[in-house]
């Protein structure tokens, strides 16, 4: 893992740890404060993140290629996600996963059918000679799922037909309300 990594998830570790606090805060009064000021920055920050990628957008080809390159870095990728500005539909994001575990799931002789993305909940068939073997099919879930949880870190749940077992979402993602402005709600840059 690269040292800037590191320090990306150590800092959202501690906004974790710092909402944590704030949320059992005894006072209600400094609790409403401290989360309106909160909302305000993302307010103001999704605000001029989203001009910026207006103004990526207005450069045309050249911009589009910018916003891959965007898509590509973990770090940026990670507050487009927050604010609903991703260039890449959810969907995208984790048939691409999908595809790049193929290869390890053929070697099980397995599979996995996407059977669809809806409200953040990814739903996700096995195939192959993983049915009826629950320890080949959990090993195989479970590569499937940490490939889909990085690539789309806003995935909210897996759901796979014929396993029980189920692994939550600890990629360090912090679920914080997505903010978009009106304004840019219609971008042709922001997902899907």
């Amino acid at each position: 893992m690269k040292p800037e990594e590191t320090k990306f998830q150590q800092q959202m570790q501690r906004v974790e740890t710092l909402v944590d606090e704030i949320e059992n805060t005894a006072d209600p009064a400094l609790r409403a404060k401290v989360l309106e000021l909160v909302q305000t920055l993302m307010d103001f920050h999704g605000a001029g993140i989203g001009r910026m990628m207006d103004i990526t957008a207005n450069v045309g080809a050249a911009g589009y290629a910018v916003f891959d390159d965007f898509a590509r870095d973990d770090l940026v990728a990670s507050l487009l996600l927050l604010y609903d500005l991703h260039p890449r539909a959810i969907e995208d994001r984790v048939e691409e996963a999908i595809e790049k575990v193929r290869p390890s799931l053929n070697l099980h002789e397995g599979g996995v059918e996407l059977l669809g993305v809806a409200g953040g909940v990814v739903k996700l068939r096995l195939q192959g000679s993983c049915d009826g073997c629950p320890s080949s099919a959990l090993t195989l879930k479970h590569t499937i799922e940490e490939a889909i949880y990085a690539a789309a870190p806003d995935v909210i749940a897996i759901e796979v037909e014929g396993v029980v077992e189920t692994k939550p979402n600890t990629n360090g993602f912090v679920q914080i309300e997505k903010q978009t402005s009106a304004k840019y709600a219609d971008c042709e840059f922001a997902a899907a």
